[in-house]
């Protein structure tokens, strides 16, 4: 059985640290945002429609409010980009929400793109 794989981004903006950890596993994944350190923030689930069904993923808010609606939107794109569950996780300490949201975008698309089958595997 294949382990889960772990990805750490970064990017730095208006000198502010922007950080992603990403861990996939077969069946779901789950991204952390942060601004400054790795934390824990808001956290929404979103669940992949059936593929008989119509419309973007079905998602909650299980912790937190400061950053629902980053943290349900990425959790919907997320789900539906990997068709797995989806949790993600938004902290931020000063940057406004909406002013982040572009820089955590491009931290999921880094994060979440295909690594090569070498960087992928541990022994």
């Amino acid at each position: 059985m294949e382990r889960a794989r772990v990805f750490k981004d970064e990017i730095t903006e208006q000198s502010t640290r922007f950080l992603a950890v990403y861990v996939e596993a077969k069946n779901s994944c789950l991204v952390m945002l942060s601004e400054r350190e790795d934390k824990l923030g808001t956290l929404a689930i979103a669940v992949p429609r059936a593929e008989d069904l119509l419309g973007p993923p079905s998602s909650s808010v299980l912790l937190g409010d400061k950053n629902a609606i980053s943290a349900r939107m990425f959790a919907e794109y997320l789900a539906a980009r990997k068709e797995k569950i989806a949790l993600v996780s938004v902290y931020l300490e000063r940057m406004d929400e909406a002013q982040a949201q572009s820089v955590f975008k491009r931290l999921i698309e880094r994060v979440t793109q295909e690594q090569p089958q070498k960087e992928a595997s541990s022994a």
